[in-house]
């Protein structure tokens, strides 16, 4: 039986919104509120990989299991390894580490469990989901991040072939091609603990360092990416799914209770 840990990365140092895993949301700080969201959806073990003291300090009063991470590491991925590798220094205890966002507020965890089992089905390296882009602005926009599948008509999973910023891919023949959505990446990610340790030990990609898509590492690595395509991916339809910037903190303290 697989044994599953949820890792949660986060740091003070944002640039956007210095401090924000600290904020305040409603009478919580904003990683308290991540944390309980995902304690009460995703079955296993749950650790807080801090970049900082002061988190430690806070995950303690509300009970949170947290580790100590170099606050210099370039990526929440390398901070879950880094984690990873502090509790787990001989790869024996856990299989599968599922990377939830430490300011993904209005996220539904749950979604995980869906890629838990995925990865499981597929045995692929990597798990990950995607929404259909319905907004047209999106399609084109740099920041909504592509992930090309060939997925059939009808079907909700596929491997990952490329992450881009691009339009991709392209319809030559619109009025013969039965699916002609583009699929927008959401940033969950569920790894074979195995997957997690080669990708952060790999140098920056070629295609990665060009678009700067961590993804895209792994692809270029030989690993096997799978991804399920999900209709809603919020736990308030209204409210932003992360808090960025004090816009969407005050948009969130709007709808999170």
């Amino acid at each position: 039986m697989s044994k599953v840990i949820t890792m949660i990365p986060v740091r003070l140092a944002a640039t956007r919104l210095p401090n924000k895993p600290l904020l305040d949301i409603n009478g919580k700080t904003l990683i308290q509120r991540v944390y309980e969201n995902v304690k009460n959806a995703i079955d296993g073990d749950i650790l807080i990989a801090a970049g900082d003291q002061l988190i430690i300090d806070e995950c303690k009063k509300f009970g949170a299991d947290a580790v100590l991470t170099d606050p210099y590491l370039p990526s929440g991925t390398d901070r879950i390894a880094a984690a990873l590798k502090s509790i787990d220094p001989d790869g024996s205890k856990y299989d599968i580490v599922v990377n939830f966002q430490g300011d993904n507020s209005n996220v539904d965890p749950s979604i995980c469990n869906s890629l838990v089992e995925l990865l499981k089905k597929t045995d692929c390296d990597i798990a990950t989901c995607a929404m259909v882009i319905k907004d047209d602005k999106l399609k084109t926009d740099p920041n909504a991040v592509k992930v090309v599948m060939g997925i059939k008509d009808g079907e909700k999973e596929a491997r990952c072939l490329y992450f881009t910023r691009a339009t991709v891919p392209f319809t030559r023949d619109p009025d013969k091609c039965k699916n002609q959505d583009l699929y927008h990446h959401i940033g969950i990610y569920v790894y074979k603990a195995s997957a997690l340790k080669k990708m952060v030990d790999c140098p920056v990609g070629v295609l990665e360092d060009r678009e700067k898509l961590e993804q895209l590492r792994a692809l270029e690595n030989g690993m096997s990416i799978y991804c399920k395509v999900i209709d809603k991916m919020k736990l308030v339809e209204e409210a932003p799914a992360d808090v960025n910037t004090l816009e969407e903190l005050e948009e969130t303290k709007k709808y999170i209770k």
